[in-house]
């Protein structure tokens, strides 16, 4: 399946920021346990140092699960940024905002784009530029009301919603009309994920994914 038909049929993005290389393997498995197939695994933008462990990151997800988890990248603003990922084996990026060139350049690399916009204008936009679906960050400032107020005269564009998204709303969003969620610190604990507590994860991840059930 294409990333955006992942998406469709199974809701969640996992999105993983600043984690040490050495939890992805234990993180993915925790997810993947609880229902969760697909991740987006981030670059930081203030640190071009840490890109290649980013990029390391996928690829090692990539090739422990194969097809059974669909990773990819986040916060891709800069063209290398774009290659690594596509070299590393990730299958999509998401980015903060619309770049055409950087939608263009994915595209060339038969990678899923989910490129980030706010206003009806850049959602259209960036739809045109090739985009599979938008992103709309951030979905809590404005709430489940303004993806429903979008969806009226955009409603051919897939729409995934990001930002403040939890196991206490996540349906509402879906109800919307958005075909996906991004879920950030609320599923990827990050105390959890020091105190080695994957069950946690995994069973949170089981709480998400009997919300989008029954939206």
């Amino acid at each position: 399946m294409t990333p955006l038909e992942v998406v469709k049929e199974k809701k969640i993005i996992a999105i993983v920021r600043g984690l040490p290389p050495r939890h992805m393997l234990n993180l993915g498995h925790a997810l993947e346990e609880g229902g969760v197939c697909m991740m987006e695994v981030t670059y930081n933008q203030s640190a071009p140092e840490t890109w290649g462990d980013t990029a390391a990151a996928i690829e090692t997800l990539a090739k422990e699960f194969g097809e059974r988890l669909t990773v990819g990248a986040g916060t891709v603003i800069r063209p290398e940024q774009v290659r690594m990922t596509y070299d590393a084996g990730g299958r999509y990026l998401v980015t903060p905002a619309t770049q055409p060139e950087i939608i263009r350049m994915g595209k060339a690399l038969g990678l899923g784009l989910f490129p980030g916009a706010f206003t009806p204008t850049e959602i259209l936009a960036a739809y045109e530029a090739g985009a599979d679906g938008v992103k709309v960050f951030p979905a809590s400032a404005l709430g489940p009301s303004y993806i429903k107020a979008v969806r009226a005269p955009l409603s051919h564009i897939p729409l995934l919603a990001v930002g403040g998204i939890n196991e206490k709303n996540a349906a509402e969003f879906l109800r919307a009309g958005c075909v996906g969620l991004g879920v950030g610190g609320s599923l990827v604990n990050k105390q959890w994920i020091a105190d080695g507590e994957w069950d946690k994860i995994t069973a949170l991840a089981k709480e998400y994914v009997q919300a989008v059930q029954e939206a």
